[in-house]
């Protein structure tokens, strides 16, 4: 009898021991203190197909999701430690109300979700499609007084741009970031980003381009033009001063030399035409 009571005394005693911490443990969390708590924790759409692009926008960022359990265990908790993921895979072109379920939600053993708010959203989905754009420079600012903006040049000047069927359609440009012409005094070239103000068309690429900008200085140009203009008609006057008021004497009928006005002749007289210091030859 006593051999069966003490047989394998050291397991035995093992195992009681085993069992006491068991019960101690389990009895100790169901006399712990519960309380609810609310969170509010984000979104998260996982398995989106690439074909497909979500267009009603916007979408929440975050439920609110009301929980019970151990104070330990929700003390343990924060809106960012844990999120509700939803599974779009699978999904088609169309329209569809897509349940935020407790089971999208990670949460610490004993730990129960009483409810979720909202309990629902409804997703739009459309096929995705790509399209080639020219890229438009955005340029703001006043250029200092005698200043003009000239040519503007971009390499790359074409973005390929991806979204909705129906949006894309109607997409005939894209433009680059922010320019700034104020206080520029002369030619620059600057690396910007390339971006959408359509928030459901993304740029796909390039990221970002070079823009060549040409800025003209008026007051140098009308300079070179009045210097020019000087030139040339400089260029049509021949002679000196003294020469050419002796051409205009001729011309009025004067001999510059003696003051004497020249006579003047008809086209078909062929006579010698006498000196005019020399009194004319008697008939």
């Amino acid at each position: 009898m006593l051999r069966l009571l003490f047989g394998n005394f050291w397991m035995k005693t093992t195992a009681f021991l085993l069992a006491a911490i068991i019960w101690t443990v389990v009895s100790a969390q169901r006399r712990e203190q519960t309380g609810e708590a609310a969170f509010d924790v984000a979104l998260a759409l996982v398995g989106v197909p690439r074909d497909l692009v979500i267009t009603n926008i916007p979408i929440p960022d975050t439920v609110n999701v009301r929980l019970r359990g151990p104070l330990s265990a929700l003390r343990s908790l924060s809106s960012q430690t844990f999120e509700a993921a939803l599974d779009l895979s699978g999904l088609r072109a169309g329209e569809f109300d897509i349940a935020i379920r407790p089971q999208s939600l990670r949460v610490p053993p004993g730990v129960e979700v009483l409810s979720i708010d909202p309990p629902k959203i409804r997703l739009r989905f459309e096929p995705r499609r790509q399209k080639r754009v020219p890229i438009r420079p955005y340029t703001v600012g006043q250029l200092p007084a005698g200043f003009a903006e000239g040519d503007v040049k971009l390499e790359p000047d074409t973005a390929l741009v991806s979204g909705p069927a129906s949006v894309i359609r109607d997409v005939s440009e894209v433009a680059t970031d922010r320019l700034i012409l104020s206080g520029r005094m002369g030619p620059f070239r600057a690396n910007v980003s390339v971006v959408s103000d359509n928030p459901l068309v993304r740029v796909i690429e390039p990221a970002s381009t070079i823009v060549t900008v040409d800025v003209i200085d008026l007051r140098a140009e009308e300079a070179l033009t009045t210097t020019d203009s000087t030139s040339t008609n400089g260029s049509d006057t021949i002679g000196t001063p003294h020469e050419r008021s002796d051409a205009k004497s001729l011309r009025n009928g004067r001999d510059p030399r003696k003051g004497t006005r020249v006579p003047s002749r008809s086209g078909d007289d062929v006579r010698p035409r006498e000196s005019a210091d020399r009194p004319p030859s008697k008939q």
